[in-house]
């Protein structure tokens, strides 16, 4: 997304918070969440309950429109992404923006390290459940070599929009609930934060549950622990397009590791 380049948000970086974590956890820019202390614009709580809804209802497209192959798989995967984010502008106005910040060499690498640190998290927690509860394989790349290139070609860009997709089903509900601790219910920065990543990597790996058979330790250990590493990605940048990266690498090499397996055995 290579459009917004010039941010209102920019100026949440000359008033940091007292209540940061760290240059460990958050980055040494001095940026700021936006929205939760009403910059660079209040967002009224009957707007967050909207944009989460709107969350719910692109979720529910993805889910619900049958997609025979990866070509028709496209309207749901852009419906996901589509309808959130165009609620998202459509009551932020200008400052939907925020949400994204140009890409730096420091972003770029942020991505690989937490690329990296989602696979090794993935890895344990996967091998804990595996042999405790049992796990369910993700099905996405089922068929894709038997159906062809053109196919191919689409799961590629359809998972890519997918994936913004659901980094928008993740960061916006983050901020959204930030926001309502902080700003309405009182509670300080930091704990706003934790609050919003633990609360936000629960919905997501509830979103999971029918992908991999309703297996509740492997939706919420595995993709849970997963989706706290990529949101981590998003609290040290503010950027959206950071975690996306982060995520869309994590997926990618998956699937392209899938893939070439099952090329190689067919062989």
């Amino acid at each position: 997304m290579s459009g917004p380049t010039s941010f209102t948000a920019s100026s949440s970086s000359s008033r940091q918070p007292r209540s940061r974590f760290g240059r460990l956890i958050e980055g040494r820019d001095g940026r700021d969440f936006p929205y939760y202390n009403g910059d660079p614009v209040e967002v009224a709580a009957w707007k967050w309950w909207v944009i989460i809804a709107a969350c719910a209802a692109g979720f529910a497209a993805l889910t619900l429109i049958p997609a025979p192959d990866n070509v028709a798989g496209m309207i749901p995967r852009i419906l996901f992404t589509g309808i959130p984010l165009t609620v998202f502008i459509a009551l932020t106005g200008r400052y939907w923006t925020a949400l994204f910040h140009r890409l730096s060499g420091r972003d770029v690498l942020d991505m690989v390290v937490f690329w990296v640190l989602n696979l090794a998290v993935s890895a344990v927690m996967g091998v804990i459940v595996l042999r405790i509860f049992g796990a369910t394989a993700n099905p996405a790349a089922d068929g894709v070599l038997d159906a062809g290139a053109v196919d191919l070609v689409f799961f590629y860009l359809g998972t890519g929009i997918q994936l913004f997709g659901e980094e928008l089903f993740t960061i916006l509900p983050f901020l959204a609930v930030m926001y309502l601790l902080h700003a309405k219910a009182g509670v300080s920065r930091r704990v706003a934060v934790l609050l919003a990543w633990l609360i936000t990597a629960v919905w997501f790996g509830a979103a999971h549950l029918p992908t991999y058979g309703w297996n509740f330790a492997q939706a919420f250990l595995i993709i849970g622990s997963a989706r706290l590493v990529l949101t981590l990605a998003y609290i040290r940048t503010k950027n959206i397009m950071v975690s996306t990266g982060a995520h869309i690498l994590n997926d990618w090499s998956s699937f392209t590791f899938t893939l070439a397996a099952a090329a190689a055995m067919n062989n």
